[in-house]
């Protein structure tokens, strides 16, 4: 478990492809956040594609993080594969960010570039928040700050080991819904792709371990995160928030009701 630990110490966890365990936030809810960044995740990652954040919120959740008694790095799924999109969150103060739809090796490529100062990259110097924890030079946040490609379309999978071979990218993730879904799916955890699924999984771990990069997958509860780990993944999200507060108030409703009676 981590104890305190950097942005540095995480990125270079992610790197040597160490084993970690973060949790998926999809609610704005800095208060939460800070409770949650006391549990022993190693990461929190803010869900800026399909979650409920503005930028002053997840600039809110990334401050909550940092607090005393955090064992967390603050992590951001970006709205896109775009230079300002993912410009502001690293600005903001994210360790890592996971960056959507990457088909190729150009959008990998185009996502690192976006995270890198030149002459490495394209980023824009403004680092107000992040300066003080990140950098402030770049040579300093290039060696804190990671980049993730998400792999989940079919283009994706097919073209997963060029991804992976990218110069710069740290890691991939795998988006499990989507990907279920880019398989034939008719829903986003159909079960008759299944089988598809997990062949596609082997051959995103085998591409991930032979390029050297870090692995990640997206899972529901926390018995899914310890089976992807075991088969060889590097990092492992348990999600989310929003779904979590639901499933414990029902359970709680159904014990009450059931008492009661």
């Amino acid at each position: 478990m981590a104890t305190g630990r950097t942005a540095a110490a995480f990125t270079a966890a992610l790197r040597a492809r160490e084993q970690l365990i973060g949790y998926w936030s999809l609610l704005d809810s800095p208060v939460a956040a800070e409770r949650l960044a006391r549990v022993g995740y190693d990461y929190l990652a803010f869900d800026a594609q399909h979650g409920l954040f503005g930028y002053q919120g997840l600039l809110n959740n990334l401050l909550a993080t940092d607090t005393k008694g955090s064992t967390a790095v603050g992590m951001v799924r970006v709205e896109a594969n775009d230079l300002t999109c993912i410009g502001r969150a690293l600005d903001a103060g994210a360790a890592a960010v996971i960056v959507p739809l990457i088909d190729g090796g150009q959008d990998a490529a185009d996502a690192v570039a976006a995270v890198r100062y030149p002459p490495l990259g394209r980023r824009s110097y403004g680092p107000i928040r992040a300066q003080l924890r990140i950098g402030p030079d770049p040579a300093d946040a290039h060696e804190q700050t990671a980049v993730l490609a998400m792999i989940e379309t079919a283009d994706g999978l097919a073209n997963v080991e060029e991804i992976c071979a990218t110069p710069g990218l740290d890691g991939i993730y795998v988006g499990p819904s989507d990907l279920r879904l880019a398989l034939g799916g008719a829903t986003s955890n159909d079960p008759s792709v299944q089988g598809e699924f997990e062949q596609a999984l082997v051959r995103v771990r085998k591409a991930a371990e032979d390029a050297g990069i870090a692995v990640g997958i997206h899972n529901a509860d926390g018995a899914g995160a310890a089976r992807r780990l075991a088969e060889g993944f590097t990092f492992a999200t348990v999600a989310a928030d929003v779904v979590h507060l639901q499933q414990i108030a029902t359970s709680h409703l159904d014990l009450a009701r059931g008492g009661a009676r």
